[in-house]
């Protein structure tokens, strides 16, 4: 029997019309969505008129491979002291995207804080599959823990947020920060993030046949980053954080998804798991919200509602003061 999806909030749907947001993830598609993706926004444009610096740094690749991370370093102009950091890892589900998307809005959060911020240029499936991303990621936070005093930023202050795709290399460096016990994040933030390659929760089947990022998208977008192994058993929690069987030990984490989404249930099934073994999370479902939706119609009431709560939870998590 169908099942139901839950509406759009009336506001959004007005705005767009999510069918027209449809896409295959074929190869060819993935190279034409990146060559319309770069390179906003522009280095000049980052830096809000002088509001920021911008610097260009590398880490050296885990495993001591000879290509680094390429990180942007940016830091506001004027601020004094070592600061806190938003380690940021971009969103297009592991197989799109580039450091600079929506880093201007992480740098808002960043004017409000007093915050530094670092975003990671990780490798992309399907070219570079499972663990590139994750081991890009953990490459740049290392940067960070043994090079970040020099740039003005404090290792022991350091947040991870990661949006949709960058929420799932999120999740699996902080799982595996957990594990290796030698780098602790003071908090994550995962924005409508992309936990579960199994693709078979009540809200990936009422939201297999709309457009945007439904259950075929995100079937796709797992089959380029895990192959053959999707779906199977052999696929580690640090790949599909879903599948983690344990969660405590991690920091205070926030967690968003829409209602009218396919992420909505692993995203809620993630927080129960975290509360679940003892844990802080604090989970937003906005009531109408689709996948990006404060992103695609940023005006509207949900939207601003949703960047205000990650912002006020931000303001409670992030040390502003060593």
């Amino acid at each position: 029997m169908p099942v139901t999806p839950p509406p759009v909030d009336p506001e959004l749907a007005a705005a767009i019309d999510i069918d027209a947001l449809r896409i295959t993830l074929t190869h060819e598609v993935i190279e034409r969505l990146r060559a319309a993706a770069a390179p906003a926004p522009t280095l000049a444009e980052l830096r809000r008129d002088g509001a920021f610096t911008v610097e260009e740094h590398l880490a050296p690749a885990a495993g001591g491979g000879t290509a680094g991370v390429p990180l942007l370093v940016c830091r506001p102009t004027g601020a004094r002291g070592r600061l806190p950091v938003l380690y940021y890892l971009h969103g297009g589900g592991m197989v799109m995207g580039h450091a600079r998307q929506h880093l201007d809005y992480v740098l808002e959060w960043a004017e409000e804080l007093g915050a530094a911020v670092v975003s990671a240029e990780y490798r992309l499936a399907p070219e570079h599959p499972y663990p590139a991303a994750l081991d890009d990621a953990l490459a740049g936070i290392t940067w960070i823990a043994t090079r970040g005093r020099e740039a003005g930023i404090d290792p022991e202050r350091v947040l991870v947020t990661g949006f949709s795709g960058g929420g799932a290399v999120a999740a699996g460096l902080t799982l595996r920060l957990r594990d290796g016990r030698d780098l602790r994040p003071v908090g994550q933030m995962l924005v409508c993030p992309m936990l579960d390659d199994r693709n078979d929760t009540c809200s990936a089947v009422q939201f297999a046949a709309t457009g945007g990022w439904n259950r075929a998208t995100n079937e796709a977008a797992w089959s380029h980053v895990l192959g053959a192994r999707r779906g199977t058993a052999d696929v580690p929690a640090y790949a599909a954080p879903a599948r983690a069987e344990d969660l405590s030990g991690l920091p205070p984490t926030y967690l968003e998804a829409g209602s009218a989404e396919t992420f909505r249930d692993e995203v809620v099934g993630y927080a129960s798991g975290i509360w679940a073994a003892g844990g802080d999370a604090e989970l937003h479902v906005f009531a109408g919200g689709f996948h990006g939706f404060d992103f695609l119609v940023p005006g509207a009431v949900l939207s601003r509602d949703a960047r205000e709560a990650r912002l006020k939870w931000l303001r409670r998590v992030l040390p502003t003061r060593s």
